[in-house]
């Protein structure tokens, strides 16, 4: 049976899923979760798609995400922040995604390594276009 539970979980791909802890606030939500292709579960938080935000960032993986109409998030880009944050290279990238229609950061903190990170990083990915520089 759990073969098959994580065979529907590979083909569904990378998707959000909303917390059900935050699912009652009325406030907008801080805190989300996606799912790899594994089928993993990654906790992240939700940040405003904004220069300021993604310097504060390290050692991290960090999601640029677009919403659809009627609010399904989509993943733009996904990169390592690493523990010096490059302004330049975060720039370009933020300009990018951000003419992709990226509207969020969703910043996954949790992995204390750089091959955790990595690994993060390849499970987020749903297809290989999804190529964009890393900082570290």
């Amino acid at each position: 049976m759990r073969d098959l539970r994580n065979e529907r979980m590979r083909r569904a791909g990378v998707r959000e899923e909303p917390l059900r802890a935050t699912a009652g606030l009325r406030s907008s939500p801080t805190l989300s979760s996606w799912r790899g292709v594994s089928g993993r579960r990654y906790i992240v938080g939700i940040h405003p798609l904004d220069l300021k935000e993604l310097l504060e960032v390290t050692d991290a993986v960090v999601l640029a995400v677009s919403r659809d109409e009627s609010g399904i998030a989509h993943v733009i880009d996904v990169v390592m922040a690493g523990p010096e944050p490059m302004t330049d290279t975060r720039t370009r990238w933020l300009t990018d995604v951000e003419s992709r229609s990226a509207s969020e950061l969703h910043v996954h903190r949790l992995a204390n390594t750089d091959a955790r990170r990595r690994a993060i990083l390849a499970d987020l990915r749903e297809s290989a276009d999804l190529a964009a520089p890393q900082d570290s």
